[in-house]
């Protein structure tokens, strides 16, 4: 766009062979290219961010809140994992460990549990039910829980994860009809099925808020360049923040000592047993780590 004045706050909405896609803060939508001179800093503008557009070009990127890698996004409000009750059945361990890597990055989780005509809730329920995180059901014959995921959205910039064939496109297309998604496989409008996601694409949502390309679990892959170091790792599970300090010894790993507080609430049911063979797994692998990983 050559000879567009100067634009700030421009949201990036889709980005693909170094042509990207912008909104204005007034719901213009133009093309444009980036400065050279990000290649140089080794960054890229990516889906999520708000840009400030000088003489056509992207000129400026504003600090990023956050960012993944796999699919390339910034600036994350929220990711709403769904979980179906069978078919598949629930990975609690792969999912604690991308809820713990969310929180890591400032990204809100949030459960959306499928499938409550074919299965039971109950053992998610039960799980997520003394932590923080805000776990939904979606029930297709009550309105009100589609509408409450719908207001989530409502201005906020969200993806959604999943396992193939959790109902992430049955969900969406709830939501928003607009998004006509094929049922049984991402859509070629959102994401790219078992495939890779190369780009990343934000679509606005009618009632406000943007929704991004939708990975499966096996693309999302934020934990192959964020590794969260073991002593950081219980700030992750936020239940465990009204005991972990309390604990007796101050480098407690929260695995297996004595007078640790957070394995005593375990046992009285504060902290569920699940949630905590989630945490030491993940700290036995995070202890694996070499230095030279981190950097």
């Amino acid at each position: 766009m050559t000879g567009l004045n100067k634009i700030q706050n421009a949201l990036i909405i889709k980005s693909i062979g170094g042509l990207y896609t912008l909104e204005s803060p007034d719901g213009l939508i133009f093309e444009c290219r980036a400065r050279g001179i990000f290649r140089n800093r080794n960054i890229s503008p990516v889906a999520g961010d708000y840009v400030t557009i000088e003489n056509g070009v992207i000129s400026e990127i504003n600090p990023r809140k956050n960012s993944i890698i796999r699919p390339p996004l910034a600036n994350l409000d929220q990711i709403l994992f769904v979980v179906s009750t069978c078919k598949p059945a629930p990975n609690f361990l792969l999912l604690d460990k991308f809820i713990a890597i969310s929180v890591y990055k400032n990204i809100t989780p949030i459960i959306i549990i499928s499938k409550a005509d074919i299965g039971d809730c109950k053992p998610v329920l039960d799980i997520y039910k003394n932590t923080d995180i805000q776990t939904l059901v979606a029930d297709y014959s009550d309105k009100s829980s589609i509408e409450r995921i719908r207001e989530i959205l409502c201005g906020k910039i969200s993806t959604f994860v999943g396992n193939s064939g959790a109902g992430k496109s049955t969900l969406l297309n709830a939501v928003d009809s607009s998004l006509n998604l094929k049922t049984g496989e991402i859509s070629e409008k959102l994401g790219r099925g078992k495939h890779t996601t190369r780009h990343a694409e934000l679509y606005k949502l009618k009632d406000g808020g943007y929704i991004a390309d939708t990975p499966g679990f096996s693309t999302f892959e934020t934990n192959k360049y964020d590794v969260i170091r073991k002593e950081n790792l219980a700030e992750c599970f936020t239940e465990f923040a009204d005991f972990k300090d309390e604990c007796q010894f101050k480098d407690c790993s929260h695995t297996c000592e004595k007078g640790c507080k957070v394995i005593e609430a375990v046992k009285r049911g504060e902290i569920s047993k699940s949630r905590h063979e989630s945490y030491c797994v993940m700290y036995d692998e995070a202890k694996k780590i070499k230095e030279w990983e981190l950097k």
